[in-house]
């Protein structure tokens, strides 16, 4: 089973939200008030504010940006579609979290919504980490709750953290694992675009699994990778059933299917040549070789 993947979908489902509203707003020291929103986007009659102990840490990408990167800047990014915020900006050489709002529920009372808003004097640096599972990823040290992401076009991937965040002051717990996207509901008119493209994905991760499937025979990791996979429609079914209007336009199944694609991919790509590749190419090498030797 893809361990990602897996991480994820048991971020995603072990923090329901309740329906009781609630709203608690943590705002980081020197930070401008922001008003925060409920996961429908209306905005909540009052509000708490905190104060966060420490600083989010600073760094700068050391690599250029994704191609998908500039899909996000500027765009309002949101939890399977629906609750929190994401915005970010950024070029080549930086990147940071403008506004970052996360829905959860209280600690002292799991009935009660609350969101917390992460508002700082200024932006949070994120920080370039390479590409681990085949995609760009970005980390930034938030006070309780530190978070990375992977860039797609057009969306985030965040790998959920083992426990909850909790922000004490705020009363409030909250997990920004999931899907970052567009808002659900805007969506549906571009269903058959994501339909096409998705056709597409599909094509590519299936030749990549074909590959995969070669090498099966001679390496472990190849083995574990196809087994992997044969979870994979199931734990993408269950990752995206949240995303608002999913079942409409089906555009996290595109993004993760994606996402899977590139992880593939590095996973191939760390396997190396093929032990028959290899050997037709030291078969080669020797030919090549005799016949200099016997050449005057």
């Amino acid at each position: 089973m893809n361990r990602p993947l897996a991480s994820l979908l048991l971020g995603l489902l072990g923090l329901p939200l309740a329906h009781v509203p609630s709203n608690a707003q943590l705002v980081l020291p020197g930070a401008a008030p922001a008003a925060p929103a409920t996961t429908d986007g209306a905005k909540p009659k009052s509000a708490h504010k905190v104060a966060a102990g420490g600083k989010p840490a600073a760094g700068k990408a050391d690599k250029p940006a994704a191609a998908g990167l500039a899909s996000l800047v500027g765009r309002p990014l949101m939890l399977n579609g629906k609750s929190g915020l994401l915005q970010i900006s950024g070029d080549d050489k930086s990147l940071t979290i403008d506004k970052l709002e996360l829905a959860g529920e209280g600690v002292s009372d799991s009935t009660q919504r609350c969101v917390v808003d992460i508002v700082g004097a200024s932006p949070i640096e994120a920080t370039h980490v390479g590409r681990p599972d085949g995609l760009e990823r970005f980390e930034a040290k938030v006070a309780a709750c530190p978070i990375s992401f992977d860039v797609l076009d057009g969306a985030a991937l965040v790998p959920p953290q083992i426990t909850a965040c909790v922000f004490k002051a705020a009363d409030c717990q909250t997990s920004p694992g999931g899907l970052w996207g567009p808002d659900g509901a805007s969506l549906v008119g571009d269903a058959a675009k994501i339909i096409k493209e998705r056709a597409e994905a599909e094509k590519a991760m299936a030749k990549l699994v074909r590959a995969i499937e070669d090498r099966a025979g001679e390496s472990p990791r190849a083995a574990d990778l196809v087994r992997d996979q044969n979870a994979f429609a199931g734990q993408r079914d269950d990752l995206c059933r949240n995303y608002a209007k999913e079942s409409a336009h089906g555009y996290c199944a595109l993004r993760v299917t994606e996402a899977r694609t590139a992880l593939l991919q590095a996973r191939l790509d760390e396997l190396g040549p093929a032990a028959s590749s290899a050997t037709a190419g030291e078969k080669s090498k020797k030919a090549k070789s005799r016949k200099s030797a016997k050449e005057p």
